[in-house]
């Protein structure tokens, strides 16, 4: 998941720079959702384990 979202970014900057906007703002939108549910995974799964 944290994989994906580190491709998101990379094609959001890259797109960014070749001034596509729209494919930019998307892509940021997608690694920064990919990244939410990679975070409260992670939560859930420490608190799962240190119980």
């Amino acid at each position: 998941m944290l994989h994906y979202a580190i491709v998101f970014l990379i094609i959001a900057i890259i797109a960014a720079v070749l001034g596509f906007g729209g494919i930019a703002g998307t892509a940021a939108w997608i690694a920064k959702v990919l990244f939410v549910i990679f975070l409260i995974l992670a939560i859930v799964s420490f608190f799962r384990r240190s119980t």
